[in-house]
Order: C-alpha cells, then structure tokens, then sequence
C-alpha cells in the first residue's frame, strides 16, 4: 500500500518540460515562417526603391525554396550527426543572421542589390532546412506516443499563426520605419531565440528542468530519451550514414508518408502562393479585402491542426493503434478538404470564404505527417529520416505554384485549378489508406561489417 502511494506521489510532483519545449518549438516555427513573409509585406516598398522588377522579386522568391530542399538531407544528417541541440541552435542563428543582412541589400549598387538579395534569401534557405527535421526529432525525444500528435499540431499549427503575430506588427515597420527595419526586427528576434536554444534544448536525460519522473514517464510511453546521449560514448564509426539511405526509400510505409506530405503541402502552398490571387482576380476582391479574407482560412487552418493533433492522440489512448490514431485524422481531413471544388459553383464571396475556410480546417485537421515521422523514422537516423520527409514535402512548393500558374494561364480562371489542388488531398488519403500500411518505428537493417 506504502510502495503505491509513494509512486503516485512521485507520479505528482512530476516535472512539465515537454510542454515547455513544445512552447518553444512553436515560437521557433513562427519565427521561422514570418522571416519567409517578410518579402510578402517588405516586398513591394523594396522593390519600388531598388527598382526591381515583378520577374527579379519571383526569382528572389524562389530561391529561398530552392535552397530549403537541397538542404533537407544535409540539414537531417547534421541532426543525427551532431544532436538536436547544437544544429538547433546554429540553424536558427544563421537563418536570423541571413534575414537580417536581407535589410542591408539597398547598400549594393545596381544588379549587385538583387544578386546580394537573391543570395541571401538562399543562404537563409539552407539554414532553415533542419528546423522541421529539428522539430520532429526533439519531439520524438521528449514526447511519449499518446501525447506526441497533440505537441506535433502545437508547434505546426505555428504556420498559420504566424501571419497573425508578425504580419500587423511587419507592416508597422514598413510604414513607420522603412522596408529595412522588418528585416532587422525579424533578424534580431531570431538571433535573441537562438540564445535561448542553449538554455531550453537539451536531451531529456540531461535537462536540469525535467525531473526523474517525468523522464521515466515520456521513456515508458515510446520516447527516445537517450537519442542524443549515445554521442558522447559512441564510436566514430556510428554515426548516421547515407548507405541507409536506400532502406528509407525503399521502405512502402515512408514513400506512402513521403507522398503524402507532397500532396497535403500541395494545399499549404496554394493557399499561401495562389489563393490571394484568386480573390482578387476571379473574385474581384480589392487588396484590403482580400488581406482580410485571407486571414479567415488561416484562422481555421490553425484550429483545425491543434484539433487533429488532440483528436488523434484521443485515439491513441482509447485504441492503443497509432495506425488508426495517426490515419483516421489525416484520411477525414484531406476528403474534408476537398468542399474546396464546391467553389466552382457558387458567386457569393461569402460562400466562397466559408468553402475555403471549411478546406483549410480540413487541411489543418489532417496535417499530422510530421507525427507519424516522429513515430516511424529509425532512432538512429531519425534527422536524416525527417530531412527527406521534408525534401519530398517542400518539392510542393516548387512544383504546385507553378502548374498551377500553367493551369489559369491556359484557361484564364481557376476552376481546375481548385481541382487539382482538391485531387492531391484524395491522393493524399489514398496513400494513408493504401500504401502506408500499419504505422510503426522502422527498423534498419545493419549493414556494417
């Protein structure tokens, strides 16, 4: 009786800092994607003083997505490499550094301003790409399976939000201060974060914030407590290494997730690159209406991602599945999503709105790809595993914008392209419910001599 009262006294005083990590990831992620908006709210007033065209400003918007995807797999080797906390830290550094020096491009001279631009937001690029990576992996460390959709949902619903934080306070500076000063602040901001990385993340086992009985409890539940510990004992030889690269690939549970982050981004970057223009073209809205009207599906993409990721781990606790925890969200979501065609039938605006905010929550509610890579991706490579998730993802967001600009410049209106960004969510599904297969930890096969 004694010996049971004394383990839930322990049980009681158990330390929170997984929750506080998580705090942290989702301030990360929306540093990390208002310093990608930057050049959507500083854009327009740096191009009209550097005198760069609509042509020069979408190469230079490119290359930030160009350099993020070359970067997955080096950025996710990094991470098994050298640990979460160090790449962590050195990743966000340099991508604020990078977004700062951003504001300093009006000191170039001519074709020198849009090169230094051009080469900046690709350096920053590069240096973002383990932040995902990052993310899936210091959550696999400190979360057990039940709750690890729920803190996953947290720190990605961080996409959505973002333009609610950064974007009024980034058009304050523009008006008040210039162009140069959002740059400053984003950077800035950044590099005061990345300070924090040093003091917040740490493995589980080592954090002087996280109590015995919290790291018992998070390693009971499937967290890999030690993932970052084995480095300091480990020999030279057993480090993360590229040959098993081809078991990834060749792995049918991983290309189904692969595929389907490709199609549920495939909506991220619609949204995100497309659907503005849509208001304003076919709809006719005015540019103060279409900022508005916008912000409405982003709204519900947020509270569909923290919705999924609760109702999901509600799964995971009531069946003890992760397949069906993790799929039954994900499926529901993308078939949801697809009320978007529902569009191409109706005048309203107001119609219009709730079709698309009705699909964005759907998009939210089923955008758990980085779970399911924290509950599949092998211990041993589980950064580079999360870099090539994310390549695979953010290949979207070089593809999806530009068919779909092919797409309503041979038809001049967007009906099927609302179709094919619908068809990438029923793909989406298809992979979960098809070629996925039971969701589980993947083991590598040892190659080594």
């Amino acid at each position: 009786m004694s010996i049971t009262k004394t383990g839930n006294e322990q049980r009681k005083k158990q330390t929170n800092m997984r929750w506080l990590i998580v705090v942290f990831l989702f301030t990360v992620t929306a540093i990390n994607y208002g310093d990608r908006a930057t050049l959507g709210i500083a854009g327009k007033a740096m191009a009209g003083d550097l005198g760069f065209d609509a042509a020069a400003m979408g190469w230079v918007m490119s290359s930030f997505g160009i350099a993020y995807v070359i970067g997955q797999l080096p950025g996710g080797w990094l991470l098994d490499k050298f640990g979460s906390k160090r790449v962590y830290f050195y990743s966000i550094l340099f991508w604020s550094i990078f977004t700062l020096l951003q504001g300093t491009v009006h000191f170039f001279i001519g074709a020198w301003a849009i090169i230094m631009l051009f080469t900046f937001r690709f350096l920053m690029g590069l240096a973002e790409s383990p932040s995902f990576p990052g993310n899936s992996r210091i959550t696999a460390a400190w979360f057990p399976a039940k709750e690890r959709a729920t803190a996953v949902a947290i720190f990605n619903s961080a996409q959505y939000f973002a333009t609610v934080i950064f974007a009024p306070i980034m058009g304050w500076l523009t008006h008040e201060y210039g162009w140069q000063s959002v740059f400053f602040f984003m950077g800035g901001l950044g590099v005061i974060v990345s300070i924090a990385t040093i003091f917040v993340i740490k493995n589980p086992k080592d954090h002087p914030w996280a109590n015995k009985a919290e790291v018992d409890y998070i390693a009971e539940g499937g967290a890999l407590v030690d993932m970052d510990q084995k480095k300091s004992t480990s020999n030279k030889n057993d480090g993360p290494k590229l040959r098993y690269l081809g078991q990834l690939l060749a792995n049918r549970m991983l290309l189904g997730v692969y595929l389907g982050q490709y199609c549920i981004n495939c909506l991220t970057f619609f949204f995100i690159t497309w659907f503005p223009i849509y208001l304003a073209t076919q709809r006719g809205m005015n540019i103060k209406e279409v900022g508005f009207a916008a912000a409405i599906p982003a709204i519900c993409g947020f509270i569909g991602g923290l919705s999924g990721g609760v109702f999901s781990d509600y799964l995971m606790r009531k069946t003890g599945s992760l397949s069906i925890a993790r799929k039954t969200p994900i499926v529901l979501g993308m078939l949801f999503s697809m009320i978007m065609i529902f569009c191409n039938y109706v005048d309203s605006i107001a119609l219009v709105i709730l079709f698309m905010s009705l699909a964005f929550f759907g998009k939210g509610f089923g955008a758990l790809g980085w779970a399911v890579m924290a509950d599949t991706a092998p211990k041993e490579m589980s950064g580079l595993a999360g870099g090539l998730f994310n390549m695979f993802g953010n290949a979207s967001s070089i593809v999806s914008p530009i068919i779909i600009g092919y797409i309503v410049s041979w038809t001049g209106r967007f009906e099927w392209a609302l179709v094919f960004v619908a068809a990438h969510a029923l793909i989406a599904a298809f992979s979960y419910l098809i070629l996925v297969g039971p969701i589980k930890r993947m083991e590598l096969k040892k190659t080594d001599k």
